[in-house]
């Protein structure tokens, strides 16, 4: 199975997606530069950087006011190594019991159900997170069995902002099910074959999860470099990794 995105860019004019990817990019490189200069003219340089971000942005599928933006993005510039802008980090826990079930939560906020997800907490390195999400999500104790890979969500197109996900095959070793009363609608156990409605994104990981639920051998996956990279990487369902 592949879990990548195709190498070659389309041609044409630009992607909503692309839009919104150039527009956070810009604005990442600008507010970091903010925060390690301490010359005005740099800093007015900056500032003229985020509006054209924004300008950009406002033309994606994500429109915001562009002065709202601005003042946004410029209220979170911090001081030299703290002000340089990274993107957030998920953690996820695709979760298998004895019957090769996969262990799947609907969320709260948009109804679409899902492996297991939540921000990486300070404190914790990444697999601790991924216990400590199933817990508190599902009443499910699991144990992480290895990672099955990282993947950036702005390429994939299922978040607008900076975000890796880093995905780990986990085993479930105990508790009960019960859903978080404020995160999730409900929680379960469901076969290949019965996964339940409406699912985000499962075309793109739902093969290499049960492959991993079945100890099958895989490759972890990652994206794969771009050439150019500012080029847009459709996903190719095509591929077979």
């Amino acid at each position: 199975m592949r879990f990548v995105n195709a190498d070659t860019p389309e041609s044409g004019p630009p992607t909503e997606r692309e839009l919104l990817r150039w527009a956070e990019a810009l604005a990442g490189t600008a507010r970091t530069g903010l925060g390690f200069t301490e010359n005005l003219y740099e800093r007015e340089r900056f500032e003229e950087v985020l509006e054209i971000a924004a300008e950009i942005r406002q033309r994606s599928a994500h429109p915001y006011d562009t002065s709202d933006l601005v003042h946004d993005w410029l209220a979170t510039v911090g001081d030299g190594v703290a002000g340089y802008v990274t993107p957030k980090a998920t953690v996820a826990a695709v979760v298998g019991n004895d019957d090769g079930e996969l262990l799947m939560v609907q969320r709260a906020d948009t109804g679409y159900w899902l492996y297991p997800t939540g921000w990486a907490d300070v404190g914790y390195s990444p697999a601790e997170i991924a216990v400590k999400e199933v817990g508190e999500e599902t009443g499910i104790e699991c144990e992480v069995v290895r990672l099955l890979g990282v993947m950036d969500g702005m390429r994939a197109g299922f978040t607008s902002m900076p975000l890796y996900s880093i995905v780990f095959h986990c085993r479930a070793v105990g508790g009960a099910l019960k859903p978080h009363p404020l995160e999730c609608r409900d929680v379960g156990f469901f076969a290949e074959d019965a996964l339940p409605e409406p699912i985000a994104g499962a075309e793109r990981w739902k093969d290499l999860a049960f492959a991993a639920l079945r100890d099958e051998p895989f490759e972890p996956f990652f994206d794969p470099p771009r050439e150019p990279p500012w080029l847009e990487a459709h996903l190719n369902e095509s591929d077979d990794r």
